[in-house]
């Protein structure tokens, strides 16, 4: 009997904080949170002092980047992440007038209070840079956040993963996101006889980036229920275009059926929340109970203007049990160490200041 044969027992309907819609959070943007003076002065004292000793930014600790004053309200935060609505949007830091190693100063010092950075793709890097490289998703070695393309709703291998906004497009761009808790609710009141699909093994493309001894693919539910929490772990072009491997588990009809109800669902403006970055933001998304999205953009034609977004990803200390399969993607389960790419040849953890 395989997996999806093997009888499931559906979690019951979720509720809390992090099963939300939409339309109830846009019209409470509690969410938007804008740093205060006194908070925006230690963090440019932080990242600038930082950024004058050039220290190895991948290697900055919380311990390296005091915040007496922010720690607190960064360690609540952290808890709504954790346990709340799941996302957060800090405003306010002054980029346009630093460099770019103080805003990666900056942007890293507040992630090590959340959480320890991982690495997110095979270069090692601790910090990313998604920027539209020229390239196109049709390469399957290419990841989505190096083009210009919708990036579709997705989650990344990691607990919380942060945005910080550069630069914004010049058209186009703009973030969405949506409670896969809410999606898994919707899908339960209207096609329950398709969840046991989606708690079962499918495989996604991990787009030539393999860690040693494992397939170029893992396989891991998109839904998952463990020591009572419910998790998601999705990205439908990847799981699309691991179907290019023979030996993949093939998608049946059924499958299908349950992703497009997924995808449309996520899709639905009455689940999903779009918000318009400015330069300065801080975005932070707990993957487990979100996803996220990208709107297509058109950039502008002088590169010192184009799109550009930091990101880290985070393993967060306090976070919730995940299950032993998604030790396939995020090489461990164990909280506060766990997430993130490594692959033959990864040489070290590192933090670069252009896009690579």
């Amino acid at each position: 009997m395989n997996a999806i044969e093997a009888p499931i027992t559906l979690p019951s309907e979720q509720t809390g904080p992090g099963a939300w819609y939409g339309p109830a959070m846009a019209a409470d943007p509690s969410w938007a949170i804008p740093l205060t003076p006194a908070e925006i002065a230690e963090v440019d004292a932080a990242a600038r002092r930082l950024a004058a000793a050039e220290i190895d930014i991948a290697t900055v600790t919380a311990a390296d980047f005091p915040l007496p004053i922010l720690a607190p309200r960064l360690a609540a935060i952290r808890e709504d992440l954790l346990h709340g609505r799941g996302f957060a949007l800090l405003r306010g830091l002054p980029v346009e007038r630093w460099s770019m190693r103080e805003s990666a100063a900056a942007f890293f010092g507040i992630g090590a209070h959340i959480g320890h950075a991982r690495s997110q793709n095979a270069k090692g890097h601790v910090l990313g840079h998604v920027k539209d490289m020229g390239l196109s998703s049709s390469d399957p070695n290419v990841r989505i956040y190096q083009t210009a393309e919708r990036q579709t709703y997705h989650t990344d291998s990691c607990d919380v993963v942060g945005l910080l906004c550069l630069k914004t497009a010049k058209r186009g761009g703009f973030s969405t996101l949506v409670s896969s808790t809410t999606i898994f609710n919707e899908i339960r009141r209207r096609r329950p006889d398709l969840l046991p699909l989606l708690f079962g093994p499918i495989a996604t493309d991990r787009r030539g980036e393999v860690p040693a001894g494992m397939k170029p693919w893992f396989e891991i539910p998109v839904f998952s229920w463990h020591e009572g929490f419910l998790t998601a772990l999705y990205q439908r072009q990847y799981i699309d275009s691991a179907q290019r491997f023979p030996e993949a588990p093939r998608l049946t009809p059924a499958h299908v059926e349950a992703l497009n109800l997924f995808d449309d669902l996520a899709n639905d403006p009455a689940l999903n929340l779009h918000m318009e970055f400015r330069p300065g933001d801080v975005q932070l998304v707990h993957n487990h109970t979100l996803l996220h999205d990208r709107t297509g953009f058109e950039d502008f034609a002088e590169p010192e203007r184009r799109r550009h977004l930091l990101r880290l990803w985070l393993a967060v200390p306090g976070a919730r049990p995940l299950p032993a399969v998604f030790a396939q993607r995020y090489g461990s389960v164990t909280i506060g160490d766990r997430g993130g790419i490594i692959v033959p040849g990864t040489v070290r953890l590192n933090a670069p200041l252009e896009a690579a």
